[in-house]
């Protein structure tokens, strides 16, 4: 139990320090900027309509910054989607550049769009696997089916941070390979902004490494919970 409390302790710093770090490089970089003519909104739509992609369309959402390849939208949250500031504009470029990926049909984009959708479906079916195993305990009245039942929960759980991991290149692709060229030869930010962009641009990859942290840690509180 000791050595379980150790790794749960460790996920969670695992899981919290780079939710942190994400946050703190945005928020600094978030005030608004006087010299931006327009808003991560109007930049992503500028963007979009340059390189012919008009049918792409760019939503204000709550539920963080993305690029959803099924309905061909660009999602920003409120502070990005109306902000003009330095990390409204990058962020807007790292999910145009997703954008960009869809476009071009780029395969580790399609292969994670897949994971995706199986890992919300893994996912449920993990959670219930695992809340299953007291009444199973109960109707088998033997050890060996509780535990063949929870290393399955555990397992089918885990398979979300495989996915998320290799959702990691795609991220840093869109960010380095897509935006980050994109922004330079448009001229969107100057010269003195090159390095607050790169900060930036490499947060808006590292939040898929916070969400397979979550995952693991996820895994760990079950672990915790049932007293293996």
């Amino acid at each position: 139990m000791g050595a379980l409390l150790i790794v749960l302790i460790v996920a969670f710093g695992l899981a919290l320090l780079p939710q942190m770090w994400v946050r703190s490089v945005l928020k600094r970089h978030s005030v608004e900027r006087s010299d931006f003519p327009g808003t991560g909104a109007e930049f992503a739509r500028h963007v979009l309509d340059e390189m012919k992609l008009t049918h792409v369309t760019v939503e204000e959402t709550t539920l963080g910054d993305h690029y959803d390849p099924e309905s061909k939208t660009v999602r920003l949250t409120p502070g990005h989607f109306g902000g003009r500031s330095l990390a409204a504009v990058v962020v807007a470029a790292h999910e145009v550049g997703h954008a960009m990926q869809d476009a071009t049909s780029y395969g580790p984009l399609v292969r994670r769009t897949q994971m995706a959708k199986q890992a919300i479906t893994i996912e449920r079916f993990g959670a219930v696997v695992m809340l299953a195993a007291p009444l199973a305990l109960l109707i088998f009245k033997s050890p060996h089916v509780i535990m063949i039942e929870l290393l399955l929960g555990i397992l089918i759980l885990a398979s979300t941070i495989v996915m998320h991991a290799v959702t990691l290149p795609v991220e840093f692709d869109a960010s380095f390979r897509r935006a980050l060229p994109l922004l330079k030869a448009g001229r969107y930010i100057n010269d003195r902004d090159q390095g607050a962009a790169r900060e930036i641009l490499r947060a808006a990859a590292f939040t898929y490494v916070a969400a397979a942290a979550m995952s693991l840690l996820d895994v760990m509180r079950w672990l915790r919970v049932l007293r293996l």
